[in-house]
């Protein structure tokens, strides 16, 4: 087998290391486009942020010899990225995928991973991919087919909004924000508004490797006080010291984040079915205001108050619209 990887970022170099580990033949992609050769591959992996999709997706069309021969795996958090995958090589050809396998890199640049978690895949289209299951099952990862791939890929989604743009936002580790009682109560609320959304769309929640989905939106379901309570516990155990992917964009300067694929797919979401996502679209709004105009982080580092502001008066404004509405 041959595997081309576009990405080597932590989660496209885990991967590539595990599937050159059994004897796979990897390759990865040049940053440069102008680099991009042609190349034979029975498998492509998209392992870039979810922005770069589409300049992903411009190095594979000129990479790949013949694309419609070719699976593509995307193992990308958030919302839209096998769409646009499979208007550009075929819905048959896209398999979607959620990691789970906490990944990060050591000092030395190094991969460095857990044993737990697992690699979810659901194809796109009709195709068995049974094969591809089973190399990735020889590399020692964990491996689970599903038959949704949208409920995929949304389940995962409930996972990565959790004690993310809210420490982006207000500039802190996971350990601090379950301290913010107020403010933490809001992950309650944006866990609810994923599920919400799922139910309007039609999703049934997936149990991912080692994360179980329906037993987050189980909890996030009970009366905030309790939810807050076992959900900060775990958070702070899991989590802790972790800056999570958004916080690291922030500091990192980024001008882009994935806000939009995940907290702005969820309030895109809620727009498109009537479904009330005031947490989340503030969460989305704030942070891509922060990383285009990095002055008004000031605003919010370390003030849950002004967060707590923002999401009050957008659950205000979204009374006033559901009851104008219905008038």
């Amino acid at each position: 087998m041959k595997v081309y990887i576009v990405g080597r970022g932590a989660v496209g170099s885990f991967l590539g290391e595990r599937l050159s580990s059994v004897g796979v033949e990897v390759a990865f992609a040049p940053r440069a486009i102008d680099d991009v050769t042609r190349v034979e591959a029975d498998v492509a992996i998209v392992a870039v942020k979810s922005y770069d999709t589409a300049s992903a997706i411009k190095t594979l069309q000129r990479s790949i010899a013949v694309p419609q021969n070719c699976v593509f795996i995307s193992p990308q958090n958030g919302i839209g990225n096998e769409e646009l995958l499979a208007a550009a090589f075929g819905e048959r050809n896209i398999v979607a995928a959620a990691l789970t396998v906490p990944v990060d890199r050591d000092r030395d640049g190094r991969v460095a991973a857990t044993k737990e978690g697992g690699l979810a895949l659901a194809p796109l289209g009709g195709a068995a991919y049974n094969w591809l299951a089973a190399t990735f099952q020889s590399t020692g990862i964990a491996v689970k087919i599903c038959e949704d791939w949208q409920a995929l890929k949304w389940s995962k989604l409930a996972l990565n909004i959790v004690a993310n743009a809210s420490c982006a936002i207000l500039n802190v580790l996971p350990n601090r924000l379950v301290q913010f009682e107020k403010t933490f109560t809001l992950e309650i609320r944006a866990i609810r508004e994923v599920r919400d959304v799922m139910k309007a769309l039609g999703l049934t929640p997936i149990d991912l490797p080692r994360y179980p989905v329906r037993a987050l939106f189980a909890i996030a379901s009970l009366p905030s006080p309790i939810a807050r309570r076992v959900l900060a516990g775990r958070v702070a155990s899991a989590r802790g010291t972790k800056p999570p992917s958004l916080l690291l964009d922030l500091r990192s300067g980024r001008e882009r984040t994935e806000v939009d694929s995940l907290c702005g797919a969820v309030a895109a979401a809620g727009r498109a079915t009537g479904t009330p996502t005031p947490v989340n679209a503030v969460y989305a709004r704030v942070l891509a205001d922060i990383a285009q105009m990095p002055q008004l982080w000031a605003k919010y580092r370390e003030r849950p108050e002004a967060l707590l502001d923002e999401v009050y008066a957008e659950m205000k404004r979204s009374k006033n619209r559901e009851r104008g509405t219905h008038a």
